[in-house]
């Protein structure tokens, strides 16, 4: 994915603030729905590309299941609904984004018991860059879909709350 990572965890945030009745923490859900591809910088400057970023420990499932299971635990210590909102809306986003990564990148989701990943639609390589492989496959429709979808949400809000 390349533009529909914030915008759908803009809609998934919005849609857990009206199920949580909270209208705060968007911003924990947008940098949560982008936050495993901080692994680029790692990728592009000191790994020179020779990895596949969605390889990395920040874009395994394992990894935040047990991130997950930590903050379960956490939650049923501090019994704080406070705490409970905010790593709902953070692990949502986060798992959100390996969903959106399965389409058409690939995630390890049975890592390490197996070490292939899961991907649902196969972006063949047609031209030299691998940006125009995924912004010309039909695929991509769905980002722009995503993000016109978000983008009417969005305008739809602040309509309505400058009419309030």
């Amino acid at each position: 994915m390349f533009i529909a990572h914030l915008p759908a965890g803009y809609l998934l945030t919005r849609w857990l603030q009206q199920r949580l009745k909270t209208t705060e923490y968007l911003w924990i859900g947008l940098a949560a729905s982008i936050l495993p591809d901080s692994d680029l910088v790692y990728f592009y400057f000191i790994d020179n590309r020779q990895t596949l970023h969605h390889e990395y420990w920040i874009h395994l499932p394992i990894f935040w299941l047990t991130v997950w299971i930590a903050v379960l635990v956490v939650n049923l210590l501090a019994k704080s609904r406070k705490l409970s909102i905010v790593s709902t809306i953070f692990l949502a986003n986060i798992f959100l984004h390996l969903i959106l990564d399965t389409f058409a990148a690939g995630i390890l989701w049975l890592y390490p018991l197996w070490d292939k990943s899961f991907v649902l639609i196969d972006v063949p390589a047609r031209y030299s860059s691998w940006v125009e492989n995924f912004i010309f496959h039909w695929s991509f429709l769905v980002e722009i879909l995503i993000f016109i979808w978000a983008s009417a949400v969005l305008l739809k809000e602040r309509k309505k709350n400058h009419l309030d």
